[in-house]
């Protein structure tokens, strides 16, 4: 999923160093180089730690603690709901309808998982040459997927600001949303 949101991402916006991450059940991240091409090397960052903090979320499949599927997926959701005093069964949906409806404490959750976005970003940065960054999933859709875009970009025009010159973070379009996955899937070779 990581790999074609990436290799999406380029084909839509013409150009490489293209990131892509997806944020649903879990988080799925993919990178194309400056020539618009797969490395042909690991790039799935689910499992590569994102808060190094001792009490941070456990990963119930690794054992890992604060890694990235955690803190960009509907599990991160899933965590800051109760603590923005939301107690509800489906959460993402629940609080997605709360965040449409301009309720801060839901518009709270997207906002924190924005600022997580700009300081792992400031990491991936470390070992990709990432020049844009397309946000895709469940977890960005609507009025949250705004916020966290939004939020990261401002962490990282304030704490980051070397990032910031170089690095677009942005959401598709509609179009690209339903269909470039599909398209960019299509387009890879058979091997």
């Amino acid at each position: 999923d990581g790999d074609v949101t990436a290799l999406a991402g380029a084909m839509s916006l013409q150009d490489g160093c293209v990131m892509g991450l997806a944020m649903g059940t879990s988080e799925a991240v993919g990178y194309v180089n400056a020539d618009s091409n797969l490395l042909g090397w690991f790039s799935e960052l689910a499992f590569a730690p994102v808060d190094l903090n001792e009490n941070a979320m456990r990963d119930e499949w690794s054992g890992d603690l604060g890694v990235g599927c955690k803190y960009f997926s509907q599990d991160a959701v899933s965590k800051l709901a109760p603590a923005a005093g939301i107690a509800l069964s489906e959460k993402l949906k629940e609080v997605q309808k709360l965040a449409e409806q301009g309720l801060p404490y839901a518009l709270e959750i997207f906002k924190s998982i924005g600022v997580y976005l700009a300081h792992t970003l400031f990491l991936y940065a470390r070992f990709y040459d990432i020049r844009n960054l397309i946000v895709l999933g469940r977890v960005a859709s609507g009025v949250g997927g705004e916020r966290i875009v939004s939020e990261c970009q401002r962490v990282l025009k304030e704490e980051y600001p070397a990032l910031a010159q170089k690095l677009r973070v942005m959401l598709p379009d509609e179009n690209f949303r339903r269909v470039g996955q599909s398209m960019a899937a299509a387009s890879l070779p058979e091997v």
